[in-house]
């Protein structure tokens, strides 16, 4: 018997990656609630991690990727190596930012950010668990295919018989029924009738 594998329903991956959106989203509004929007330069701390209005955007706008992408399990897998690759090198720049890499290639660039060293482990985490979405097997079943019904062969004794074949009753061939002879009795001598042409009866019709 042949099988085929289906996926079944709503996978784990989904769940995650919609679950992980939501946070972001919530994040980085409660970031907004403390540094506003209309100060760019404004700093503050959410949870004892440093955000400022770009930090806050950045979250809002991975968080409803996420949720885009969990309407699917290949976007959902695709969603977090998105946020193995971006936030693993947010957090290398990060460890150049607050020192702890002595090279700092975009130093140029500052601090957009506010990142600060609770901000690394935090974007080190997220990548970690971009990389579980990336991997994690989706839930399957397994279906059997079912099998189509084959008609039985008919067995030797059946074969050498002919076929006999029921006309329908409405298309029944009825054979026409003879017709009915009747034999004409002879009569009697005062019965007879005289035919007017030959005055004469014919001497078989009479009755003796």
């Amino acid at each position: 018997m042949t099988h085929r594998i289906k996926v079944a329903g709503l996978q784990p991956v989904q769940v995650l990656a919609g679950l992980a959106g939501i946070a972001f989203i919530v994040f980085g509004v409660v970031g907004f609630t403390r540094t506003g929007v209309g100060d760019w330069a404004a700093q503050s701390f959410v949870l004892g991690f440093s955000v400022n209005p770009l930090h806050n955007l950045v979250m809002v706008a991975v968080g409803v990727l996420g949720l885009l992408t969990a309407l699917g399990s290949g976007t959902a897998r695709l969603y977090g190596w998105l946020l193995f690759a971006g936030f693993g090198a947010l957090f290398v720049w990060d460890l150049m930012i607050t020192g702890v890499l002595a090279q700092n290639p975009a130093q140029e660039y500052g601090n957009p950010l506010a990142v600060n060293a609770n901000d690394n482990w935090l974007h080190l985490g997220l990548a970690l668990f971009g990389l579980l979405l990336a991997v994690m097997p989706a839930r399957r079943k397994l279906v059997e295919d079912e099998v189509p019904v084959v008609p039985e062969p008919r067995s030797e004794a059946f074969r050498d018989e002919p076929d006999t074949v029921t006309p329908p009753a409405n298309n029944a061939i009825t054979e026409p029924l003879p017709t009915p002879v009747h034999h004409r009795e002879p009569v009697t001598q005062e019965q007879a009738t005289v035919d007017p042409k030959t005055e004469r009866v014919s001497k078989d019709k009479i009755k003796h």
